[in-house]
């Protein structure tokens, strides 16, 4: 096992630390379900805490970075220093229905040498606070769950490969064009899965669980800890164009590297 790094401990203590508060009101969401209220201001107010929760240890413990948070939007630190990149509950709609699959998600990315921007993405974590795995990952000393090192899935063929995607719903994503890919892939595939937390799907693709994955409309706290996670457990991440980005959220396509190049070039035809 790789020595674990200051960096990682301090990320880990903050998503456990989090992660209890949203396990507790996890519990709590469970009964609004047949209130008259209904669950959406609570499980808003449990992502805001969550979130709160996670800048406060990190600051505490780096207060010269900058952050990226879903809910606080960019917040500027020392401009020569990383920035954490923060998802405090990715996986919110499951939330709210009493699903327990989401997850904590929280990335570092360096500045770019000489300025000008943001560069690569050196450390990874996404936590999943019902199951209470930790997924983490750092640049170059590859990727882990717990102390047991991860590998992207062996399977070559498509036909045996299990696929994760988000799909389209009110207000996000485009229909037609994830109708398109999988007018095209789903036929060659084992299967199918929507699991509703894009950094989960993305640690079980570094994790072998899942064999590939794809998505479009997704934004940087969704993907920065998993596309490393990816990497660094011998996977590939593009965007459709087949272009390698230190974070791909715009459009993601993840898996081995036999498996990405199909999927690359299934969704490029369909695209077409």
């Amino acid at each position: 096992m790789a020595a674990i790094s200051g960096l990682i401990r301090v990320m880990e203590k903050a998503a456990r630390k989090a992660g209890g508060r949203l396990r507790r009101d996890f519990g709590e969401v469970e009964h609004l379900q047949v209130s008259r209220k209904g669950p959406s201001d609570f499980v808003s107010k449990a992502d805001e805490a969550a979130e709160r929760v996670l800048w406060d240890e990190l600051r505490a413990a780096r207060p010269d970075w900058g952050f990226l948070l879903e809910e606080g939007g960019e917040i500027e630190g020392d401009p020569d220093k990383p920035r954490f990149i923060i998802d405090p509950l990715d996986g919110t709609s499951n939330f709210l229905h009493g699903i327990p699959h989401f997850a904590i998600s929280i990335a570092v990315q360096e500045p770019k040498l000489g300025g000008g921007g943001w560069g690569d993405v050196v450390a990874g974590m996404v936590y999943q606070p019902i199951t209470d795995e930790t997924f983490w990952a750092e640049k170059s000393r590859g990727a882990w769950l717990h102390d047991g090192r991860l590998r992207v899935s062996g399977r070559r063929k498509l036909d045996d490969a299990l696929i994760s995607t988000g799909m389209p719903y009110q207000g996000h994503g485009n229909f037609d064009e994830w109708l398109k890919i999988y007018g095209k892939l789903g036929p060659q595939i084992a299967g199918v899965r929507r699991f509703g937390s894009a950094a989960l799907d993305l640690a079980w693709v570094a994790a072998g669980r899942y064999d590939g994955f794809w998505e479009s409309d997704l934004s940087p706290w969704d993907t920065a800890a998993g596309c490393l996670l990816v990497r660094e457990a011998g996977g590939f991440v593009t965007d459709y164009r087949g272009r390698s980005q230190a974070i791909c959220a715009e459009q993601v396509i993840a898996g081995n590297d036999p498996l990405h190049s199909r999927l690359h070039k299934i969704i490029a035809e369909a695209l077409k």
